[in-house]
């Protein structure tokens, strides 16, 4: 027997969602009535459906600056979205002020896995081949090391995949799943386009 849902059910979990009215209607039913429930299945189905929103255009957003350590380092951060509306939204300008902040404490060297270039990739690589051997593991062995260590590599120079610095506020989330929430959110193409990075005395 299906739960009967209300048009006030309806309004109320779109207030709190943003979700479209056929969305949060079949939450509801999908949960029972149980609200709670109709919100963690709009936030999945949301990061699902994010995914394919990634190959939409996102030609408007912000460039956000940051500046710490009493004026040693400032960051620039562009963060892009496919609407004007909402890169003027407060929870897309807070996403790129938290990029930025993190860029400053973090300090990455890449946005994301394409961004690194094949030969820096390779030279870690031999690094990494060349210590394993040293250390005189079996062959089979050796392979699985290098590639958790230069996975571990990677999570420290690829922004989108650090957890943020601020884990109190983001609860040990990457920036790459605080992206995906916020264009689950927006129902827009989020994309963090670059960054750079300045501190005074570093060439």
């Amino acid at each position: 027997m299906s739960t009967a849902i209300s048009a006030q059910d309806v309004k109320a979990l779109r207030d709190r969602t943003g979700a479209g009215i056929m969305d949060a209607k079949s939450a509801l039913q999908e949960s029972g009535g149980d609200v709670d429930k109709a919100i963690e299945i709009l936030r999945v189905k949301g990061q699902a459906t994010a995914a394919k929103r990634g190959g939409r255009h996102a030609a408007e957003g912000v460039v956000t600056s940051y500046v710490h350590a009493g004026g040693q380092i400032g960051v620039l951060v562009e963060v892009d979205c496919e609407t004007d509306f909402v890169a003027r939204t407060e929870e897309f300008q807070d996403f790129a002020r938290e990029v930025a902040l993190h860029v400053a404490a973090a300090n990455p060297l890449y946005v994301s896995y394409e961004d690194v270039p094949e030969e820096d990739r390779e030279a870690e690589l031999r690094v990494l081949r060349e210590q394993a051997a040293d250390e005189g593991k079996p062959e089979n062995v050796q392979e699985k090391i290098v590639e958790g260590r230069l996975n571990k590599w990677l999570e420290e120079v690829v922004l989108l995949n650090q957890t943020h610095i601020n884990d109190e506020k983001h609860g040990g989330k990457t920036l790459e799943e605080l992206r995906a929430e916020l264009a689950a959110n927006t129902r827009e193409n989020v994309v963090v386009r670059r960054f750079a990075r300045f501190q005074v005395g570093e060439e």
